[in-house]
């Protein structure tokens, strides 16, 4: 039995049609996980990192990373998105970042929410990454993990 795949068509990547799919409410919610030391944890809460505010620019960098995921994901699809909502949990040795996506359309928000939170991790470690080396210049405790969707909703069929 030959496995049938969605975006590949006599040898040739395709984006598969949802043009015949209805239009409804989606959302989709990912979370993921930056590992720091615990001065730089501390650092980040006291507002003294030295580029300046760690966890409103990483939230600035998920919103956009959401609106670009078709640009940097292949086979997404652009679609509407309707709101983004970017949260930070700080924590004794770690910062959870978390993403919520919604949006009006065809297709699920799961990849833009999994984007977001990928890019925003990336910038907390930009934003703090000469704190974070040692002696030697290695990163011996930061590291991002557990990245992954929470939840993914389809909801109502809309009159759009």
């Amino acid at each position: 039995m030959t496995k049938e795949f969605t975006h590949i068509e006599d040898d040739r990547a395709v984006m598969v049609d949802i043009s015949q799919k209805d239009i409804v409410t989606r959302r989709a919610v990912a979370s993921g996980e930056i590992v720091l030391s615990r001065e730089t944890i501390e650092r980040i809460r006291s507002g003294t990192v030295e580029k300046g505010n760690v966890l409103s620019t990483a939230r600035v960098a998920a919103i956009l990373a959401v609106k670009k995921t078709p640009e940097l994901i292949p086979m997404c699809h652009q679609i509407p998105i309707t709101s983004v909502d970017v949260d930070f949990s700080i924590l004794e040795d770690y910062i959870r970042a978390s993403v919520k996506v919604s949006s009006l359309g065809r297709t699920g928000v799961e990849m833009e929410a999994l984007t977001g939170v990928s890019v925003a991790l990336l910038t907390v470690w930009d934003m703090v990454k000469s704190a974070e080396k040692d002696d030697t210049g290695n990163y011996p405790s930061t590291g991002i993990r557990d990245i992954r969707v929470l939840e993914k909703v389809k909801g109502t069929k809309t009159n759009v």
